[in-house]
């Protein structure tokens, strides 16, 4: 039964990371529902297994990003440097403070719906927002929304790229630019995540680890899944990332937004 799962597990990580890759998703936003109806994970070790998804599937997009030299440059760092903080508070937020994914689902659905919409309506309509263009997001402001990223990826164990590749894309900036320093960051603060979810095992009570097998499991194939993802972006034309954004997006906010309210 065991290997069935974790056979399962790299399938669901293959899949999920084929489709998010190339929009700058680490995929784990849609692995978090599937953990928690397919697998029966419990809470709070969901986050902790999702950030180990991350940590083992993360490489594989970023290698093929970093062999064509777009890992470099300062929104990757501002990325990175603004999670890595959010994500230690996240998870101690976690484990002491909420232990239901109630709110958070809530939430996540305000806030991505409206946001995959309005990105869609935006890319399929682009005359009717053609007056309305938005200045770039400054660099602190970067920051502070990827400081806020990491304590939400923290807290529930979800790729930043999730939720700050539709907002950065939305304010103007192009695909290829947002995914590889998207998936820098949602690496970095999943070691670190990880780690720190480790650690507070040690001395918290509950399921607090991560389910390791089933984690490395996925993360297999996610790590597969999100090569061949990154590979398959240059080939995908500006409007069509877009829309995948948007869509996934919406999706995530449809179905967060029906579990919130059954």
């Amino acid at each position: 039964m065991e290997w069935a799962t974790g056979l399962a597990g790299l399938a669901t990580g293959l899949l999920i990371a084929v489709v998010t890759a190339p929009v700058g998703v680490s995929g784990a936003v849609f692995l978090l529902p599937v953990q928690l109806s397919v697998f029966a994970v419990p809470s709070p070790a969901v986050t902790p297994t999702n950030l180990l998804y991350n940590v083992v599937a993360g490489p594989g997009a970023l290698l093929r990003h970093h062999r064509t030299g777009t890992l470099h440059g300062p929104l990757v760092r501002r990325m990175v440097l603004g999670t890595l903080p959010g994500v230690v508070l996240g998870a101690v937020i976690r484990v002491f403070a909420i232990p239901g994914p109630a709110v958070f689902k809530a939430l996540v659905a305000g806030f991505l719906l409206p946001l995959g919409l309005w990105l869609i309506a935006r890319t399929l309509l682009p005359s009717r927002w053609s007056g309305r263009a938005r200045e770039a997001l400054s660099p602190r402001a970067v920051t502070g929304l990827a400081l806020t990223v990491g304590v939400v990826g923290g807290i529930y164990g979800i790729g930043g790229g999730s939720l700050l590749g539709p907002v950065l894309v939305g304010r103007g900036m192009q695909v290829a630019q947002v995914a590889p320093a998207a998936l820098a960051s949602t690496f970095a603060t999943s070691v670190v995540g990880a780690a720190t979810y480790t650690l507070l095992a040690l001395a918290g009570p509950g399921s607090i680890a991560p389910d390791w097998f089933l984690g490395l499991a996925c993360g297999a194939g996610g790590l597969i899944g999100g090569y061949l993802g990154a590979r398959l972006q240059p080939h995908l034309p500006e409007k069509a990332l877009r829309l995948l954004l948007g869509t996934l997006a919406t999706a995530v906010g449809a179905l967060y937004a029906s579990q919130s309210l059954a």
